[in-house]
C-alpha cells in the first residue's frame, strides 16, 4: 500500500506538471547541472562502493559501464545543460484546422504523463533520462540495477533537491533502489497510475517486463549491431570504421558485434582489420571462411550457431565471408536485433539498395554505428535507443515522449 501511495503522488505531480512554464523545467536542469559538480565528492563516494561490491570476475566492460570519474560527472552536467537549451516540445502545434461548422481544431504535443524507466549498471542512465522525460513535461519513475543502487541514490537525493529549489514538487520523480524485483512487478500491473514503461537494459530485463507488463512499452531491446564490407569498400576507410565501432567503447548497445566482409576482398583485408584491433586484445568469433583467413593469429576462435545471436559488450567480435549484398542482408535479417547496422562501399546504388532493404532504427552508408546516440543526433540525449516500430524507432528524445493530442474550440456548435 505504501508503494500505491507513492505512486498516487507522482501521478498527481505529474498533473501538476502539466502546468508548468519551460523556464520552471529548464531551471531544475540546471540546478541539477550545478549540484552534481558541487556534490561530486559523494557521488564518486557512493560509486566507490558500488564498485568495491562487485564480484572480482566482473568483465571489464560492465565494471566500465558502473564507473563514473570526475570527467564523466562533467559530462553529466553539460547533458543537463544541453537538455535545458532545447526547444520545448510541448505545446507544439503540429496542424490546425476550421471544421465548416466554424470548431477550431489544434493537434499540440502533451507529455505522456508518468514514465517508468528501468535501467541496469549506467548510472548516468538516471540523469539522462530524468531530463529528457522531465523536460517533456513527464513525472518520473527511475530504478536502476543493484549494482548501481549506491550511485544512484545519491544521483536521485540530488535531482529531488533540484526540484525543491525551483519550487516543483519533489514527487515528480520516484527513485527506487530496492534491488527487490517484486517492486519492479507490482509497478508493472499499475496501469491507472503509470502511462508508459521504459526497459534499459539486456534480453533477461526486456523479456521480463514483456511478459509482466500492463502497461505500454517502449522497448530497448539489445544491440545486435553489423557492419558489412562490401567487395569496393576503401579499406582505410573501412578499417577505421570497423576499430572505432568495435572498440572506442564496446560495453554499449551501439557497438558492433559481428562484421561481414565480402568474399573479393576478405583475404587481403580481414588481416590488417585484426592486426588494427590487436592493441585491445579483441577475440574473434570467425566462421569457417574467416577462420581459414585468421586462423595464424592468436585469439580466433570457431564461430558456433549461437555466437551469431550473442551480444557481447565487451572486445570480442563475430565474422562471416559471404559471397554477396544479398546474403549479408539475409544475415542481418535473421540474426539482427533492429537496432543499427552498416556498410561500407564505394558505390551509392548498392548502399541504398542495403538502407532500403535492411530493417533496423539506425542503418549507416560509410559510418560507424557507435552514432546511434540521441546526443549524437541532436536530440539532447536520449531514454534509449527504441527497436520496435509503434510510436517511436531509433533514439528516444524529447518529442518521443510527447503523444499529440486535439484540443477544439468551439462557438456553442452541436451536431
Amino acid at each position: 500500500m505504501e508503494l500505491i501511495s507513492k505512486l498516487k503522488k507522482v501521478n498527481k505531480a505529474s498533473r501538476q506538471l502539466r502546468l508548468s512554464t519551460t523556464e520552471q523545467r529548464n531551471q531544475v536542469l540546471k540546478i541539477a547541472a550545478e549540484l552534481l559538480i558541487a556534490e561530486q565528492k559523494s557521488i564518486l563516494k557512493a560509486n566507490a562502493q558500488d564498485l568495491k561490491n562487485l564480484p572480482s570476475s566482473t568483465p571489464a566492460a560492465f565494471r566500465d559501464r558502473l564507473t563514473l570519474d570526475i570527467t564523466r560527472l562533467g559530462h553529466m552536467a553539460v547533458s543537463l545543460l544541453q537538455v535545458a537549451e532545447l526547444p520545448d516540445p510541448l505545446n507544439v502545434e503540429t496542424e490546425k484546422r476550421q471544421l465548416p461548422n466554424g470548431l477550431l481544431l489544434r493537434k499540440v504535443r502533451s507529455p505522456l504523463g508518468v514514465v517508468f524507466m528501468i535501467f541496469e549498471s549506467r548510472p548516468n542512465v538516471a540523469i539522462e533520462a530524468f531530463s529528457i522525460g522531465f523536460k517533456a513535461g513527464n513525472a518520473m519513475i527511475l530504478r536502476g540495477g543493484k549494482e548501481s543502487q549506491h550511485t544512484t541514490a545519491a544521483l536521485y537525493r540530488i535531482l529531488k533537491a533540484a526540484l525543491k529549489q525551483a519550487d516543483l514538487s519533489e514527487d515528480t520523480l520516484l527513485g527506487i533502489t530496492d534491488p527487490d524485483r517484486k517492486i519492479v512487478n507490482q509497478l508493472l500491473k499499475q496501469k491507472e497510475l503509470i502511462d508508459v514503461v521504459v526497459p534499459r537494459g539486456g534480453d533477461k530485463l526486456i523479456e521480463f517486463v514483456t511478459e509482466n507488463s500492463l502497461i505500454p512499452i517502449i522497448k530497448n531491446d539489445r544491440g545486435m549491431c553489423h557492419i558489412y564490407i562490401h567487395e569496393d569498400a576503401r579499406p582505410e576507410m573501412a578499417t577505421q570504421i570497423l576499430v572505432n565501432a568495435k572498440t572506442q567503447r564496446p560495453g554499449v548497445c551501439n557497438s558492433m558485434e559481428t562484421l561481414l566482409i565480402h568474399e573479393k576482398i576478405a583475404a587481403t583485408l580481414l588481416p590488417k582489420v585484426y592486426e588494427a584491433m590487436s592493441p585491445f586484445h579483441v577475440r574473434w568469433y570467425a566462421a569457417p571462411r574467416a577462420f581459414k583467413i585468421l586462423k595464424k593469429f592468436p585469439m580466433v576462435n570457431v564461430a558456433t550457431e549461437s555466437s551469431w545471436k550473442t551480444e557481447y559488450l565487451d572486445f570480442a567480435i563475430n565474422c562471416k565471408v559471404v559471397n554477396s549484398l544479398e546474403q549479408a542482408i539475409d544475415h542481418i535479417q535473421e540474426f539482427g536485433s533492429r537496432h543499427s547496422e552498416s556498410i561500407v562501399t564505394s558505390n551509392e546504388v548498392t548502399a541504398r539498395k542495403f538502407q532500403q532493404e535492411v530493417d533496423a532504427a539506425a542503418v549507416y552508408w560509410n559510418a560507424s554505428t557507435r552514432f546511434t546516440d540521441g546526443f549524437e543526433f541532436g536530440l539532447g540525449g536520449e531514454l534509449g535507443i527504441s527497436t520496435q516500430k509503434l510510436h517511436v524507432r531509433g533514439p528516444v528524445g524529447l518529442a518521443a515522449l510527447t503523444s499529440e493530442r486535439w484540443l477544439i474550440d468551439g462557438t456553442g456548435q452541436i451536431r
